[in-house]
């Protein structure tokens, strides 16, 4: 059964959010709250953790995972970003946004897009998620918290921990934070794609 974690959305208990940490650490599946609507997260190594993800939202191999990131330097450690990119990402972030960029080496071959070789980023405004994540010390790596056949993600704790309760480890609760997933920007090509529409305004990237 899922631990069920009710969370201050201004005031974490850090308490709480460290024992979230540290069973990251040890391999846990979570799903938490961000910016734009809950997602799942696992450490980014592990091979549990992404299968399990794959498994609940019923994912192929194309589909491009996120690293939800802490601040900027972390997130460049994770992909290659040229000028024109970095003013760009940089004046969206933190904030409802996922970035497709080429991946650099330190990003796990199975995160990969197969053909392209990019990876998703973000960075959130949220402040559980940035405690969560200062805490832990690295990326999480995640994916929207959208279930199969559903049009719109899941968006209240407690049904969460009702519906997932024996395929995640933990669920942090907040409160609502909205049904919206986040805008994607594909930087992979010569210009920027909008792939998907979403919480953050698009029309900066158009």
């Amino acid at each position: 059964m899922a631990k069920y974690l009710d969370v201050h959305p201004d005031n974490p208990q850090r308490r709480t959010i460290s024992g979230v940490a540290d069973s990251i650490r040890d391999g846990a599946l979570i799903a938490y709250p961000t910016d734009s609507c809950y997602a799942l997260g696992c450490r980014i190594g592990s091979r549990d953790g992404l299968s399990r993800i794959r498994s609940i939202r019923n994912l192929d191999d194309r589909h491009h995972f996120t690293l939800v990131c802490r601040d900027f330097s972390q997130l460049g450690q994770f992909v290659h970003v040229d000028n024109d990119v970095f003013r760009a990402v940089k004046a969206a972030t933190p904030g409802s946004y996922t970035f497709i960029l080429p991946a650099t080496r330190e990003v796990p071959r199975q995160l990969l897009h197969p053909k392209k070789r990019t990876v998703g980023v973000r960075i959130p405004d949220h402040t559980v998620t940035q405690a969560l994540l200062a805490e832990l010390g690295e990326p999480l790596l995640s994916s929207t918290l959208l279930l199969p056949d559903e049009e719109e993600p899941l968006t209240q704790g407690w049904e969460i921990k009702e519906r997932l309760d024996h395929v995640v480890d933990a669920v942090l609760d907040s409160g609502d934070c909205g049904t919206e997933p986040t805008t994607v920007v594909d930087f992979s090509g010569d210009a920027p794609e909008i792939v998907r529409r979403g919480a953050g305004d698009p029309a900066r990237f158009e």
